[in-house]
């Protein structure tokens, strides 16, 4: 799995205008399930987020973890995070999970972080998804477990 995140003030995710999942501080997820991923996997990568210390502490140091702060988390399901361009001008995404897969490995990661934290907000998967953040630092980290 992939992912990258992003420390946020607030996001928010729209379709069509409407305004389906959104959090104030915390950080934004957008989650790639790649071809082989398990359960275990997503299980690694969850508790990886939940403990990554990049929020700061009272020195102004990134110590402290989203659990630590009690921020929100926003999942959004990215599969173009698994895109390769190294063939051409038009990126390949074969190395994306397939789509029912993909589906269930999203919505058991989203059950795994909402049992495991308390502030939890989504995208919702293969819709057109407009995302709206304020990038806090900036920072921006990528993660890959397999």
């Amino acid at each position: 799995m992939k992912a990258v995140l992003q420390r946020v003030r607030e996001a928010r995710v729209e379709i069509a205008g409407e305004t389906v999942g959104a959090i104030g501080p915390g950080l934004l997820v957008l989650l790639c399930a790649e071809r082989g991923d398990s359960d275990a996997v997503g299980d690694r990568l969850l508790a990886k987020i939940l403990k990554l210390r990049i929020f700061s502490d009272a020195a102004g140091k990134m110590n402290l973890s989203l659990q630590d702060v009690g921020g929100g988390l926003l999942l959004v399901s990215q599969f173009t995070l698994a895109a390769d361009a190294s063939g051409g001008n038009r990126p390949s995404f074969t190395g994306a999970a397939a789509p029912d897969e993909g589906r269930r490995l999203y919505d058991r990661f989203v059950a795994q972080a909402r049992a495991a934290h308390p502030v939890v907000a989504t995208g919702v998967f293969a819709a057109d998804m407009q995302v709206h953040l304020v990038n806090d630092g900036p920072v921006t980290i990528p993660l890959q477990m397999s």
